[in-house]
């Protein structure tokens, strides 16, 4: 069982990384659908296609991170800040991926549009989707409140959410575009994940 001397990172760090982790998330999944809807287009079973993949791929996600986190002694903490460098790292080749699967499947319709989007988004949600579960099984098993770690953990993500789209809405997207805006989400992933490891293994030295 994960204990303050193994992980060395209490709640109280955990739930502004969290909320930083739902701003970053909002900005790709408002970016990532416009740049999908450009290059596969916008008919109504396009949207539909392209939505329901992003929501398959968080839901997914979040089985599987209940699935991982339910191991005794797994360095959950660690595996949070590693899953956000690999939401980050998906964040900075994510624009040019999907413009190389669009020119790469010109012909794409109907279904296989929906195939093409939920390849192109699968990785990045399967890991935003399996943050939430973690960070939970981390924290009930440090305080044994299940209770209050899920409701403060979906309160921060949501808030990050918000302001997200609200800083998005207000300035970062016309101010940076889709490029920039998805580099800027990526910036805050990486600073999130460095953040945790950081204490994580700081918290391990011995004294």
């Amino acid at each position: 069982m994960d204990s303050p001397s193994t992980e060395g990172i209490s709640g109280r760090f955990l739930y502004p990384v969290f909320g930083v982790s739902g701003f970053a998330a909002i900005l790709y999944q408002l970016v990532w659908q416009r740049a999908l809807f450009r290059l596969l287009g916008t008919s109504s079973e396009s949207v539909t296609l392209i939505v329901t993949a992003f929501m398959l791929g968080l839901g997914l996600g979040s089985l599987a991170g209940g699935w991982v986190s339910q191991k005794p002694g797994r360095p959950l903490a660690l595996l949070f800040g590693l899953v956000e460098l690999g939401i980050g790292a998906f964040g900075v080749i994510s624009l040019p991926l999907f413009s190389w699967m669009a020119a790469a499947t010109p012909e794409a319709a109907g279904l296989s549009i929906g195939l093409i989007a939920f390849v192109a988004v699968l990785a990045p949600t399967l890991l935003m989707g399996g943050t939430l579960p973690i960070l939970v099984a981390f924290l009930v098993r440090r305080s044994g409140n299940v209770g209050r770690s899920v409701g403060m953990l979906y309160f921060v993500n949501t808030l990050g959410s918000a302001l997200g789209s609200l800083a998005a809405a207000a300035w970062i997207l016309g101010a940076l575009g889709q490029s920039g805006s998805v580099l800027l989400a990526a910036a805050l992933n990486l600073a999130a994940s460095l953040s945790v490891i950081a204490v994580h293994v700081l918290g391990r030295r011995p004294g």
